[in-house]
């Protein structure tokens, strides 16, 4: 019987250790990007706005009510 316990708990806990972790997003990779380069980030609406500018480009990330992401860069010249 604990031998049979212990063979279900090793494959519970193996199968968890498999799973891949999750892709990252556009916007997620943008704003990880964005923190890389030592941005000013503004969050504005718990997060539905985001601006980010560094000396050399700015990002704009607006999430609308229906979950539709809008992005916006701009290379500053």
């Amino acid at each position: 019987m604990i031998a049979l316990f212990a063979g279900f708990l090793t494959v519970s806990l193996s199968s968890c250790r498999d799973q891949k972790p999750q892709e990252e997003t556009l916007e997620e990779s943008l704003i990880d990007d964005m923190q890389d380069k030592g941005a000013d980030i503004k969050v504005k609406d718990d997060g539905d706005k985001i601006k980010m500018e560094t000396e050399d480009e700015k990002v704009k990330i607006k999430t609308d009510d229906d979950g539709n992401v809008k992005i916006k860069v701009k290379d500053k010249e």
